[in-house]
């Protein structure tokens, strides 16, 4: 192979590379509509105004019955578990709050199901005498059937 082809076979790989990369670093996002973004927050309200309340018949009706929720130092818990944790919690003098971070909420619309709710809230409750706060990530999967919002999973992580 002469200088000529070498070099020619070179620019043809530099080429191939670099289209190759550009294609790989195109996003095909679909894009979140400011519409879905405030449903979306509207419902983390109306679902821990219930939480915050103790209002269990509030809270409850926004999950799904094959609710799958998964805890990064729990493993998966189950649909009854979850509520049977929640009412022992509601139960206890020490009130536990929730507040989402501000600035931390993303949505991102998942096609023909509902919407994708990424974020970072804060839990608080006193112990000891002393409030305590614990942030936390989370992921929950938003399903919208007949124009009802429900939570069908939850991965709660970085505990």
């Amino acid at each position: 192979m002469g200088l000529h082809q070498y070099i020619r076979n070179l620019v043809f790989l530099l080429t191939l590379s670099f289209s190759t990369q550009v294609v790989a670093q195109e996003k095909k996002v679909a894009p979140t509509t400011p519409e879905l973004f405030k449903e979306i927050e509207k419902m983390d309200t109306l679902l821990f105004d219930a939480f915050n309340n103790q209002n269990m018949a509030q809270f409850k009706p926004l999950f799904t019955e094959d609710l799958e929720w998964y805890q990064d130092n729990g493993g998966l818990i189950p649909y009854e578990t979850v509520f049977e944790n929640l009412e022992n919690t509601f139960k206890k003098e020490d009130k536990l709050t929730r507040q989402l971070v501000k600035g931390s909420l993303e949505v991102h619309p998942i096609k023909d199901y509902g919407a994708i709710q990424i974020g970072v809230h804060q839990f608080r409750h006193i112990e000891n005498g002393k409030e305590e706060i614990g942030t936390f990530k989370f992921v929950m999967l938003w399903k919208k059937t007949n124009d009802k919002w429900q939570i069908s999973r939850v991965i709660s992580y970085d505990h």
